[in-house]
């Protein structure tokens, strides 16, 4: 039950419903505490219900969720393989990652780059979807902060990725993120990343 309500949470976040996705994601954790102890289960829903807030803009219980996550990942480690097996793909760099992408939801990228940063850094290669999908957080929370050049190249590595994935969701944040560059048309690094983006989109 709560892996059904986990994905649904994210959903709801991705279909632009946080209210929702912060109800289910706490309803998920309520269904594990009936259950019994799951540490690792346990971080992955808390940072479920910080992307909802993220989405609401809350800050103050965006934290509160994502330090709820790494108390909880903090008590599964070491003890991972017990975990359930839909939620092993939980780990470290995983952690990482969405915390900064709930931190570039608020708008706090220059506290998000690093956290995204280091998580794609220590993902292995087969993520390939994952990877890509990072990239681009990884570029938005650079283009926050002005960071041009940065944000063209990580997003040039999204635009790799997709070049041996097929992932429609991936494509629409690289479309996403080109509109954004739209008032830097003419620098040096946005030619190139859209030279980049031709050959491998089309």
């Amino acid at each position: 039950m709560a892996n059904v309500l986990s994905c649904m949470s994210l959903q709801a976040t991705y279909d632009g419903n946080p209210l929702d996705a912060v109800a289910l994601a706490c309803r998920a954790q309520d269904a594990v505490r009936a259950v019994g102890d799951q540490p690792l289960v346990m971080s992955m829903l808390h940072m479920r219900e910080a992307f909802g807030h993220a989405a609401l803009d809350d800050a103050a219980a965006c934290h509160e969720a994502i330090g709820r996550s790494r108390a909880a990942y903090e008590l599964a480690r070491g003890c991972e393989d017990e975990a359930p097996s839909w939620v092993q793909y939980f780990d470290e760099a995983k952690l990482l990652v969405d915390a900064g992408i709930a931190l570039a939801r608020l708008g706090e990228a220059q506290q998000a780059e690093p956290l995204i940063a280091e998580g794609l850094r220590r993902e292995t290669a087969s993520r390939q979807r994952g990877r890509a999908l990072h990239a681009f957080w990884l570029a938005s929370a650079q283009l926050q902060q002005g960071k041009l050049d940065d944000a063209c190249g990580s997003a040039g590595l999204a635009l790799d990725l997709t070049a041996v994935i097929d992932s429609p969701r991936v494509v629409r944040h690289i479309h996403e993120f080109h509109r954004r560059l739209t008032p830097y048309s003419r620098e040096t690094s946005v030619i190139r990343f859209e030279q980049r983006m031709r050959e491998v989109l089309g």
